[in-house]
């Protein structure tokens, strides 16, 4: 708008018609800033990236259509036409920009500063309409055969095409005649699809958030439904019955080693407790061994035979007597003790610290 400033109808009072036109009176150009070079042969204008590029400053793409503010530079003529240079400057970065037009191939050239993004590819591989060439028009025009094969491979073209091109004349007349029912029903299923998307959002942030996850899920599927289906799932204890059941295995654990299984643990007492109401105590399990006496007179003669008959044996063999009574004889659960014999009792308290007589 820095060009409207001197159309307005305000003049000065010691203004001059004889001087001219306003912006010669107050010695400024229309252009105002954009003209600051125009002695250079300079001019400031609005350019617009006609294609994609590679910046080589900072390696960033820039897309076409961004908008620059360019020097415009007359740098030399191409028949009656004249070919301009714009410079421009980097939006990201302190890089300069210079392309050039080229009138003979109705194109622009990248001079410095950057390189084109090329995507090419063969036009007829997709079923566009490729224009003639240059050197084809000029064959065709000198060329009589060549004009005539070149209209016989056109005609065999429309003839494959002609199907294809039928029904996309149909289709476009039954579905675009009405184009405002069209439109509706494409709204229609538009606003249909944006609602489940935004209810299937709502139920994934809902899950994700309850499980404190942070990745992206994938829609439901059958398959999906039928594998969950199958699995069974085993409830979870909680936090106290966690805690309770640490507590047991610790009281009841053995806090050293025992060679002998004795309980020589800090919950020792309730295991003791628990075993005297869950087994009975026999003299096997406490380890009580019966020790039985020598005989009476009656078996004494019986004992003093034996014993010759071994001393002559032992003679000759040079043999040690072999003890016959003081037999250890250990009895299953059963108390049976006679009055005429002596009975001492022996326990194994190897493993119980106290000193035992």
């Amino acid at each position: 708008m820095g060009e409207r400033k001197g159309q307005n109808h305000y003049y000065p009072p010691d203004y001059d018609p004889k001087v001219g036109g306003l912006n010669k009176f107050m010695g400024t150009h229309a252009l105002r800033e954009r003209a600051r070079k125009l002695h250079e042969g300079i001019l400031i204008i609005r350019f617009e990236m006609p294609y994609n590029i590679w910046c080589d400053g900072c390696k960033n793409h820039i897309g076409m259509g961004v908008r620059y503010n360019a020097e415009k530079t007359k740098i030399g003529m191409y028949y009656t036409t004249p070919v301009y240079q714009f410079r421009m400057k980097c939006h990201l970065c302190d890089n300069h920009i210079e392309i050039k037009t080229d009138p003979g191939n109705l194109d622009y050239v990248i001079v410095s500063g950057a390189r084109r993004q090329e995507n090419r590819w063969d036009p007829t591989e997709n079923g566009q309409i490729v224009p003639e060439t240059k050197e084809t028009q000029k064959r065709m025009f000198d060329d009589a055969m060549f004009k005539l094969e070149h209209k016989t491979g056109d005609a065999e073209t429309a003839k494959q095409d002609k199907p294809r091109l039928g029904k996309l004349v149909g289709r476009n007349e039954s579905v675009w005649k009405d184009d405002y029912e069209a439109n509706c029903s494409l709204r229609r299923n538009f606003r249909k699809r944006r609602k489940e998307l935004e209810a299937a959002y709502d139920n994934d942030s809902l899950l994700l958030a309850k499980s404190s996850l942070d990745i992206p899920l994938l829609p439901e599927s059958e398959e999906d439904r039928n594998m969950a289906s199958l699995l069974s799932l085993r409830p979870s204890k909680s936090i106290e019955e966690k805690e309770i059941q640490n507590r047991n295995k610790l009281l009841n654990s053995p806090a050293l080693p025992s060679s002998s299984g004795l309980l020589t643990s800090f919950g020792g007492l309730k295991k003791e407790e628990q075993l005297s109401k869950s087994t009975s105590w026999t003299r096997n399990s406490l380890g009580i061994m019966i020790k039985k006496s020598k005989p009476e007179n009656s078996d004494t003669k019986d004992i003093e035979n034996k014993e010759k008959t071994t001393n002559d044996v032992g003679s000759k063999d040079n043999s040690a007597d072999t003890p016959v009574s003081n037999e250890i004889v250990p009895e299953d659960g059963k108390d049976i003790i006679n009055d005429k014999k002596a009975i001492s009792l022996i326990c194994d308290y190897s493993s119980s610290g106290d000193n035992s007589e």
